[in-house]
């Protein structure tokens, strides 16, 4: 079947089985940040904005995206890289296999809630797999992100 939809801002127009996973669809366009995990809705490393909805797109089939708008980290490198640098400074991405689904999601937690208590972090983040650190490096990190921000903010 055709699938038309917009991947990082780029129109994008397919072919694809009606079975295909979102997840198998983006990684074929070159989406490598969009990793394959627990392929039960549970890790978080999967996740993408579809219309600026985060969604695990291990759960989500490919048709189901036709004519939205689909964004990777791939489609975020600037939001992403000034946050996940507060991360690496923490040491929360020994092996950096959870970054990806991780900077998305706190991404789209600052896009709803700029100034998140520590029970709202990690309500909002739960989902999110990560067998090295144990989020303390993460939680830190996010912190260490929203006081710069807000002192840049304050400053300007």
């Amino acid at each position: 079947m055709e699938l038309k939809f917009t991947l990082n801002g780029k129109k994008i127009n397919t072919v694809i089985d009606a079975d295909s996973l979102l997840l198998d669809v983006v990684r074929d366009l070159g989406c490598y940040s969009v990793k394959r995990g627990c392929e039960t809705s549970n890790c978080g490393l999967c996740t993408v904005f579809v219309d600026d909805t985060p969604m695990l797109s291990c759960s989500v089939l490919a048709a189901r995206v036709e004519g939205k708008s689909v964004t990777t980290l791939e489609g975020l490198q600037k939001e992403a890289e000034e946050f996940g640098t507060f991360i690496a400074d923490q040491g929360a991405e020994q092996c950096g296999f959870c970054n990806p689904g991780f900077i998305m999601n706190a991404i789209a937690m600052f896009r709803v809630n700029e100034n998140p208590t520590d029970e709202e972090i990690m309500a909002y983040l739960t989902g999110n797999l990560c067998r090295c650190s144990g989020y303390e490096g993460q939680l830190r990190g996010i912190k260490d992100f929203m006081e710069y921000r807000n002192s840049r903010k304050a400053g300007a």
